[in-house]
């Protein structure tokens, strides 16, 4: 899902660039200075697993972990995911620069979602705790998908088929996304349950 530059047209540009600025903004000004460890090791933990690719003919898609990164960092998944889509152009050329807004976005924007939705299931037990991980991890990599599929669409007729692609290859890794996303939920919740905002697990 990383959209290389000269793809977009520069409306979808302006509008992603836009949109992720506001984003960013609204999300370090919701940041507590305590917590910015947290976000770091959560940009960290997503930096490495964009870096994860399974082949998934005719493409290759690779983890997102979004879905989780909303779960754990709410409004703070913006600037997260913006710092860790930033040095992938710089240091891999994955995705580009002048794409970054796009691209942020179109992460960012389905992470946030399933952190304001799902967060209240995690203090509902361990199923609806391990279901608020699996729909995190699917429904953020489905919203990503979508949104790209969008931008791409957006850009030009030519593009319609790639948008379909791209759509059509990331439904595959639904699935796994969301079983990793409520496993590694399941697991925070044992060993240090208040990175998820619940209490102390006296277990």
């Amino acid at each position: 899902m990383h959209l290389p530059d000269g793809v977009l047209s520069i409306p979808v540009l302006a509008g992603g660039a836009l949109l992720t600025t506001a984003g960013v903004a609204y999300g370090l000004r919701r940041l507590p200075f305590t917590r910015l460890p947290q976000t770091a090791v959560m940009a960290s933990a997503f930096f490495v697993a964009s870096l994860i690719h399974l082949p998934v003919p005719p493409l290759q898609a690779h983890l997102v972990l979004n879905g989780l990164l909303g779960l754990v960092l709410g409004w703070a998944a913006f600037p997260a995911i913006f710092l860790a889509l930033a040095l992938q152009a710089l240091l891999f050329q994955y995705g580009g620069i002048t794409t970054l807004g796009v691209n942020t976005f179109n992460m960012a924007l389905p992470a946030l979602v399933c952190g304001l939705c799902l967060r209240p299931m995690l203090g509902l037990g361990p199923w609806p705790r391990i279901c608020a991980g699996f729909l995190a991890g699917a429904l953020g990599v489905m919203g990503s998908g979508c949104l790209t599929a969008v931008s791409v669409a957006l850009s030009g007729e030519d593009f319609l088929s790639l948008a379909f692609l791209l759509l059509t290859s990331h439904a595959f890794i639904m699935l796994f996304e969301g079983v990793a996303v409520a496993l590694i939920v399941n697991f925070l919740w044992k060993v240090r349950p208040q990175v998820l905002g619940l209490p102390p697990n006296l277990n």
